[in-house]
Formats: structure tokens, C-alpha cells, sequence
């Protein structure tokens, strides 16, 4: 037998305060103008206190298990991208498990900032295709509102808190039902040569602090639509395909300007790109899963379309997955 994993299931949940560049405006020194030039971005969801990155996340696993019509007590496993957990230990993953009432499972964080999601992705579909699992939900959820630092005007207009999940299982590819669906190729990339470019300025075992946000963002977009570009490019030749079979692209949600030159790169038609970055910002590792369950919920994405995932984030890390949906 022959396993692929297949998404069956994706939800998503957005914190309930929507904040306008206007309303940032009130108090941070930039204006709606000079934000949606540079970025594309028109509003963000902040997170109140008590909405937590565990919380998000598990409305988001409620609606993809909703979307694929299992209970929460059929996944053994749970991977959670975060790099803004609840607490330092345990992970935010077992606080989901406990809160959609799943008494054993195997439930762990995965922390690559941006790239979180897809790499939990990697993990949840070894894990699945070994054996050691057969139903996994796979989340990437933050509340980047809390490691921002709202006097510095170049970082803290592009963020916003959100999460997204997806219910992945074990399927045969010879089911004559599946019709090719799943994960047909991944590929993850970090080179930590280039911490300084995008970090958080803390931790337990430096400051003993919490930090906060530090990016040069001119080297990091650089840096983005090259690794991107080749990124995609690579996984997609370990599939055996080329950009001209893709149906649509779910970029991580960082900056307009990186999705255009990305999609310019590869001769991709800006049509076929999913952009929610206008309406939700930059919300790192929820930033793919968030992406893709707006674009299934409105029609766009639809079983059998052939769908690119791809995201860079500090570290750096980077990498993207080729999927028959």
C-alpha cells in the first residue's frame, strides 16, 4: 500500500477586533497611505486578552473538523506552528488537545516563525505516512500583537493575530476515490546566517524576557523573492510539474509587494495568487493555513485543483508543498 496524506478539512479563526490603518493611525506615527503603498495592507485583527493563541487555534480545529465532518476524538495527532505560544512549557498544542476535549494524543509545538505551518505540514505528513498516525490536525495560529512594539512604525503596521488548521489523513493512493489527492512534494530550507535580519529581541535563556519583534525589511525581502521563487520551483520539479499546472498559489501573507515579485518571477498570473495579506496582515505561521481556508470557503479552491503552499520567515526559514487538493 502506497500512503499519501490528503487535506479533508480546513478552518480558520480571526481574533473579534478588526483595526483599520486609520485606526492605527490614532496612535502609531504613519497613516493609511503610506502603509498600503508599501505593503497592501488594509486592516488587522489584534487579539483581546483573553484570546490566546491556543484559543484561536482551537476554533480553528473546530472548524476544519467541521469542514471535514470527523469529531475531535478521530485525530491522534496534533502539530502546532507558533512562535508565540501561551506559555514557555507546555506546548500550545496540548492546551488545544484539552480543550477539544481529545484525552491521548501525540501533541507538540513546531517553531518556524512564518514558515511554522508548513514545516508542522512536513512533520504531520512523515508522521501519517509512517504509520504512527492516521488523522492529524495541523495548525499554524499567533497573536503577534503581544511581541510587537507599537513605537516602531516599520514593524508593527504589518502584523496581525489569526490561525488556520487543517485535518490531514492517511489515505491509499491506490483508492480509485482519491484521484491523485495529497501532498505530492515538500521541500523546507533555513540558513541561520541570517538571524539578525529578523528576530525577537528576547528569551528564557538570553534576557529572560518576552522581547520584541527586530526586522531590516529591505534584506529580508530580498532575501524572500529569491528563496520563494526557487523554493517553489524546486518542489515543484520534485513533483514532476512546472508553474503552467498550477491552479493557484497560497503564499505566505507578508507584504503584497513580495507576492507580485514572486508570481512575476515565476511567470505566474496574478489571478492564480491568493492574497488575503489587504485584509489580515502579516500573521506568520497562521498566515498559509488562514490563506487557503478563505479561498476554499469562497469557491476558488476546490478538490482536485493542484495548489502551491510557500512561505519564508526568520530564521531564516523557508519552504513549500505541492498539493492535489
Amino acid at each position: 500500500m502506497s500512503v499519501r496524506s490528503v487535506i479533508i478539512g480546513t478552518g480558520s479563526a480571526l481574533p473579534a477586533r478588526r483595526v483599520s490603518n486609520a485606526e492605527l493611525a490614532e496612535t502609531v506615527d504613519t497613516s493609511d497611505e503610506w502603509i498600503v503603498e508599501r505593503t497592501g495592507i488594509r486592516f488587522r485583527h489584534i487579539a483581546s486578552p483573553d484570546e490566546t493563541t491556543a484559543t484561536l487555534a482551537a476554533d480553528a480545529c473546530r472548524a476544519a473538523l467541521g469542514s471535514a465532518g470527523i469529531s475531535a476524538h478521530e485525530i491522534d495527532l496534533i502539530v502546532l506552528a507558533t512562535a508565540t505560544p501561551d506559555q514557555t512549557f507546555p506546548s500550545s498544542a496540548t492546551k488545544v488537545q484539552a480543550m477539544l476535549g481529545i484525552d491521548d494524543c501525540v501533541a507538540f509545538d513546531v517553531a518556524a516563525v512564518c514558515s511554522g505551518f508548513l514545516y508542522a505540514l512536513q512533520v504531520a505528513d512523515s508522521m501519517l505516512r509512517s504509520g504512527a498516525a492516521k488523522r492529524a490536525l495541523v495548525i499554524g495560529a499567533e497573536t503577534f500583537s503581544r511581541i510587537l512594539d507599537w513605537e516602531d512604525r516599520t514593524t508593527c503596521v504589518l502584523f496581525g493575530d489569526g490561525a488556520g488548521a487543517v485535518v490531514l489523513e492517511a489515505q491509499d493512493t491506490h483508492d480509485t476515490g482519491n484521484e491523485g489527492r495529497g501532498i505530492l512534494a515538500m521541500r523546507l530550507h533555513a540558513d541561520g546566517r541570517h538571524n539578525e535580519m529578523l528576530y525577537v529581541d528576547g528569551g528564557p535563556s538570553t534576557t529572560g524576557t518576552v522581547g520584541k519583534v527586530r526586522m531590516k525589511g529591505r534584506e529580508v525581502f530580498r532575501h524572500a523573492v529569491v528563496n520563494l521563487a526557487a523554493v517553489m520551483t524546486e518542489t515543484l520539479e520534485r513533483a514532476g510539474l512546472t508553474a503552467a499546472d498550477v491552479d493557484w498559489v497560497v503564499p505566505h501573507q507578508a507584504n503584497a509587494r513580495i507576492l507580485d515579485a514572486t508570481a512575476r518571477k515565476l511567470h505566474l498570473a496574478p489571478e492564480r495568487v491568493i492574497v488575503t495579506v489587504d485584509q489580515h496582515a502579516n500573521t506568520s505561521a497562521a498566515s498559509v493555513p488562514l490563506a487557503l481556508d478563505t479561498a476554499v470557503k469562497d469557491g476558488r479552491i476546490a478538490q482536485g485543483d493542484l495548489i502551491v503552499l510557500e512561505a519564508m520567515g526568520g530564521g531564516f526559514t523557508w519552504g513549500a508543498a505541492v498539493i492535489r487538493f
